[in-house]
């Protein structure tokens, strides 16, 4: 695997940590071999928790040790930013939810992924920030994570002040789903996690897929698509077990 990510597998939860703690960033190769895992992860687990072992949960993206690539024209550079974008295409299209645990700042390329974790949980001290245009970098890498997640005025002002929000504010931006205070963060995770866990199979698979396809639908065919889902997870096995 990779040496800045740590794994660990505890029964059907696997938890991915982001673990360069010289400068919390995540490099390009990082963000490939995130994909890897996620697009994998169904194959042993039902749920992944993606957390920072630094104090920040990310504070962008860094590039990868070795020469700056030469300047060249931008159809011959485009396959230099694959592994970011590649890592948005595996949280979207991961069979099974992703958890997000984000605590310190969370800036660019944390942003974009912490706005793609199907649940997130921030610490009350959290802030977030998408601060490429002020070193003079297009904010496109970010704002194509986060424009199904955020409404546009949020993400322009965002983009153009580059100003951090507290995590109140990404909350009502959409940003992630749970305020939590710092010191009940990684209780309230772990009982979440529990309880997603408890729940059926087919059921966890089947509401990421649904939320993964009907957005894109017009209004019948994800009202067709919801209604084949639901006889198909229905009746599958492990539904008709009682709930403990």
């Amino acid at each position: 695997m990779h040496p800045h990510l740590t794994i660990e597998q505890q029964g059907r939860l696997l938890t991915v940590t982001l673990n360069r703690t010289e400068d919390n960033g995540v490099s390009d190769s990082m963000a490939t071999a995130l994909s890897q895992l996620l697009l994998k992860a169904h194959e042993t687990a039902d749920a992944v928790v993606l957390r920072s072992a630094g104090p920040d949960f990310c504070t962008g993206r860094i590039r990868d040790a070795g020469p700056t690539p030469a300047a060249a024209e931008a159809y011959t550079r485009r396959d230099e930013y694959d592994g970011i974008f590649g890592s948005y295409q595996a949280m979207r299209g991961a069979k099974v939810p992703v958890i997000g645990v984000i605590q310190g700042r969370c800036m660019g390329f944390g942003t974009a992924i912490a706005a793609l974790c199907d649940v997130s949980f921030a610490s009350d001290q959290a802030s977030f920030n998408i601060p490429e245009i002020g070193h003079n970098v297009m904010p496109t890498m970010v704002m194509s994570a986060v424009y199904d997640r955020m409404n546009r005025n949020a993400i322009l002002w965002m983009a153009y002040s580059t100003d951090f929000i507290d995590a109140q504010r990404a909350l009502a931006y959409g940003l992630v789903s749970q305020v939590v205070p710092q010191a009940q963060l990684d209780a309230e995770v772990a009982r979440f996690a529990e309880l997603l866990l408890s729940r059926p199979r087919p059921a966890i698979l089947g509401l990421k897929e649904y939320l993964r396809v009907a957005p894109r639908m017009d209004e019948q065919g994800a009202i067709d698509y919801a209604r084949s889902l639901h006889s198909m997870v229905n009746t599958a096995a492990a539904m008709k077990k009682k709930a403990h």
